[in-house]
């Protein structure tokens, strides 16, 4: 038996508001991880401790939590005292002597917490999965997104930026990464956040923080320079490497800086986000060209310093993909590594790492940490719910056929992902080369704007022939121009304002079972690439269990659903004949399950009610007894 760690990020108290997330180390190699979302079914999971994901790290290798040797939490309470003085006074400005008491006593009484008994709320709730509780270690924040991101990168040495809204008291922190660990070199406290900044702009433009903000950098190409805008942005805040946003940022939370937008440019917070005016377009774009202004000023700053031209980035900021092209070719930029968990749900895996030497850590490679499911499983669940399937004699060949033909496809396949992206494993795959794929994947899958730009798989060998500048991006978190010679091939997935995308790259080793996908599709129709989304509805996570996969199947407008070496078909005419499928054995009493909105009834089923199957046939209520049988599960 290995010497067993975890590493867990809490969203209760002292410890955030959101994306709890669970990595267990094996010897100092994760092994399992996943995110508490993926098992509650809410997004983000907010205020919540992981629970789900702990008992699913040690259910992976038939562990108690008295087998580990040490727990890691990527958050030091201790530190909150650097900034002790904004807590007070953010609590004084609160309306009314009511809200200004209670408000200090909340920030009195996590003080006193912080410092007597940091950890006593976990180890409560830790004692509820099971005694003893092991050694709890608290770690920096920030720290733990250095370490996530330097260690796992490959560099010998390399500038470490992390950014995100706040850890305990910093909001962006330049590091030096080398063969001793990590050494601060540069800390911007909060309140002087990017990650609030453009939260901030996100909730102005009628989104909400920690969920909107990649909507507005998907907005920003769409916006054009508006000097009104840049003018009063910039008399606002400060963009050079000793950036200054609190003029926005001085108030935790978004309410002050909306306010003071809403003050200066006599616009009152937009209420939805269904449609933007030019003007909401030209803010969008105005702030992704500051946030990248700023990030790429530090980089240039401290890079020549740190004596390499190998950049890391992590936090949540650095989920912004088109950030992280404007570093990547920033002059004094060699190499980028982005780490693919960058928010705070990749927090656990730098909290593994951060006490081994960088050049123990394993170049990262993959992010498939979560749970998979046999075949018989699948099988059993499918015969339970007399749902027809079939077995595909040549499973890539079929499914690239029906790409081929125009199909939207839910693909599940092996270990789930950690993290934001779908790579392969809980995807939603369609044609790239149309916009109409684009159009029924938002209109009839996602429910999503029509606005918004998806992104591609690729065979990692055409990188070069289609990415200007192409290389290897295995994670979806780097933005790059397409070739122009290529963009008619990908259609569906180049972003229409500005001809970038945010590939997936698919290497062989890293998914051969999708690569083989890739390799069928360029077969049929000479293009190695597919539109790959994440496998969820809008608003929801992604799913992890085959039950989930079959739920929104038959409530999305999917024609396809792959459940590892099954296929299941919406339209009874695809099913099996003339395809060399070899049908699973069904009796009498199993229907074909066909999607016709008309016999649908009411609720998630009835979303598919303009996909355009009027042609099948159907069994009265199909879907809707379907999900019914499986939501008894």
């Amino acid at each position: 038996m290995g010497d067993y760690t975890l590493a867990f990020k809490p969203a209760i108290g002292l410890y955030g508001q959101h994306d709890p997330s669970a990595v267990l180390f094996e010897d100092g190699t994760p092994v399992f991880g996943i995110e508490e979302e993926r098992l509650t079914r809410q997004k983000h999971a907010p205020e919540t401790f992981p629970t789900n994901a702990i008992t699913a790290c040690l259910d992976y290798r038939n562990l108690e939590l008295a087998d580990l040797e040490e727990i890691y939490l990527p958050y030091d309470p201790t530190l909150r005292s650097r900034i002790r003085s904004h807590y007070i006074s953010d609590a004084l400005r609160a309306p009314g002597v009511t809200r200004k008491l209670s408000a200090l006593e909340e920030t009195l009484v996590s003080e006193v917490q912080s410092k007597v008994a940091p950890t006593r709320k976990i180890e409560n709730r830790l004692a509820e999965i099971g005694r003893p509780v092991p050694p709890i270690e608290t770690l920096s924040h920030h720290r733990c997104h250095a370490a996530s991101a330097f260690h796992p990168s490959g560099f010998d040495d390399a500038l470490v930026v992390t950014i995100d809204a706040k850890g305990e008291f910093d909001s962006t922190v330049v590091w030096r990464g080398h063969q001793g660990g990590l050494t601060r070199v540069k800390t911007y406290e909060h309140p002087n956040s990017l990650g609030l900044f453009f939260a901030i702009i996100t909730e102005y433009l009628g989104y909400r923080m920690f969920n909107g903000e990649g909507k507005v950098m998907g907005l920003a190409p769409y916006g054009e320079e508006n000097p009104e805008i840049e003018r009063t942005l910039r008399n606002l805040i400060d963009t050079g490497a000793e950036y200054d946003v609190t003029e926005l940022t001085k108030r935790w939370g978004t309410g002050y800086g909306v306010e003071r937008l809403e003050k200066e440019f006599g616009r009152t917070q937009k209420e939805d986000s269904q449609s933007f005016t030019q003007w909401e377009k030209d803010l969008a774009h105005t702030a992704q060209k500051i946030l990248e202004e700023i990030v790429t000023n530090i980089v240039r700053t401290y890079a020549p310093g740190i004596g390499a031209g190998n950049v890391a980035l992590a936090g949540g900021v650095a989920l912004n993909c088109k950030l992280n092209k404007a570093v990547r070719e920033t002059a004094v930029v060699d190499d980028l590594f982005v780490q693919p968990v960058a928010h705070d749900a990749g927090l656990a895996l730098g909290a593994g790492w951060v006490g081994q030497r960088p050049s123990a850590v394993e170049p990262l490679t993959d992010v498939y940490y979560g749970p998979e499911y046999d075949t018989a499983e699948i099988e059993s669940e499918l015969q339970t719910n007399k749902i027809e399937y079939a077995k595909p004699d040549d499973l890539e060949r079929y499914v690239a056929e029906r790409l081929a033909d125009g199909a939207l496809v839910g693909w599940f396949q092996g270990r789930m992902e950690l993290g934001p992206r779908a790579l392969g494993a809980r995807s939603i795959l369609a044609d790239p080369r149309t916009a109409a794929s684009r159009d029924r994947v938002n209109r009839f899958v996602k429910h999503r704007e029509e606005w918004r730009p998806f992104a591609p798989s690729m065979r990692e060998e055409a990188a070069a022939e289609y990415l200007v500048d192409g290389q290897p991006a295995p994670f979806m978190i780097n933005s790059f121009d397409v070739d122009p010679e290529r963009t008619a091939d990908l259609t569906a997935v180049v972003h229409p304002a500005d001809e970038t995308t945010r590939p997936q790259t698919v290497h062989e080793d890293q998914h051969p079972r999708y690569h083989r996908l890739l390799t069928e599709f360029e077969a049929i129709t000479d293009v190695p690439v597919l539109l790959n989304t994440s496998f969820n509805d809008h608003g929801e996570p992604i799913v992890n269990t085959p039950t989930e996969a079959v739920k929104d199947f038959y409530g999305m407008g999917l024609d396809v659903l792959v459940l590892e070496d099954f296929v299941l078909e919406k339209d009874a005419a695809n099913t099996p004949t003339g395809r060399s499928l070899d049908v699973a054995s069904r009796d009498s009493n199993r229907s074909t399950f066909v999607a016709e909105d008309a016999d649908h009834g009411n609720g998630s089923a009835g979303r598919h009610a303009d996909a355009g199957a009027e042609d099948t046939d159907v069994e009265p209520n199909a879907t809707t007894r379907i999900l019914s049988n499986l939501s008894t599960r």
